[in-house]
């Protein structure tokens, strides 16, 4: 059996992103200032912080008239009730709000902490949004990275979320261009000769996840090059991996 061998690669340099900026330009030259090459079938991870950067999904809070219920709630939790209110606009629907948590549904579908909303990793008074549709984000990276390096790549926006039932936060795929986000064992026979009827692993999720580990929240990296994993080839999509409310047990 051969040997395998997974590469994940921080991108340095790569300064605070303005709104506006062309991300795929912005990684390719700091790639080629890394002195990388870049591979067919490599797979670049972007951190949702500064796609939502790039494309204005920015709020100042000074500029937002909070509402009733988010006076209310923040009051009675101590929250900032301009944050809230911010929450409250970017949920389809609320599912949790209770002990200083807001647990919303998007309008992408993803189930999070405070609709995605987030204050880190940006200036004071200042709270990133997620991107409006991911999938067109990665998918625009795929195609400016694809013409400047000649090479088919996969593309992946993460984001960190935390998880039911466990402890500690992961890295999740939001957007996804170029590969198929699960890896589908089904009709499949594990090494027994059982049938597998079910098994399908969220590989996008995965390497969103492996990405963290380079990425880290205080070491200025928000691009990773991941090289040697073998992804499922074909066009999907981050928006396939958020369970349906009708096959979900939990909604």
């Amino acid at each position: 059996m051969p040997l395998s061998d997974l590469r994940i690669i921080g991108i340095p340099g790569i300064p605070e992103v303005e709104i506006g900026a062309n991300l795929g330009k912005l990684i390719s030259e700091y790639v080629r200032e890394a002195g990388l090459s870049i591979h067919n079938q490599d797979v670049f991870v972007v951190a949702q912080k500064i796609v939502s950067k790039a494309e204005g999904r920015v709020v100042h809070l000074k500029d937002v008239e909070p509402s009733l219920l988010a006076c209310r709630w923040g009051a009675t939790h101590s929250k900032d009730p301009r944050l809230v209110e911010v929450v409250l606009r970017e949920s389809r629907r609320l599912l949790r709000m209770e002990r200083g948590l807001l647990i919303a549904e998007t309008r992408h579908g993803f189930v999070c902490a405070n609709a995605g909303v987030d204050t880190s990793n940006t200036a004071m008074g200042v709270v990133t949004l997620l991107p409006e549709d991911p999938d067109r984000s990665a998918a625009q990276i795929r195609r400016v990275l694809e013409k400047e390096f000649g090479v088919q790549l996969a593309i992946i926006v993460s984001d960190t979320f935390g998880r039911p039932w466990r402890e500690g936060l992961v890295n999740v795929a939001l957007g996804v261009a170029g590969m198929r986000p699960f890896a589908d064992y089904r009709g499949q026979t594990d090494r027994f000769g059982r049938r597998l009827e079910i098994t399908q692993m969220a590989v996008a999720d995965e390497l969103a996840s492996a990405a963290e580990l380079v990425m880290g929240k205080t070491k200025g990296l928000p691009v990773v090059l991941i090289r040697g994993f073998a992804y499922p080839e074909g066009e999907g999509h981050g928006a396939q991996i958020p369970r349906s409310p009708e096959r979900d047990l939990f909604r």
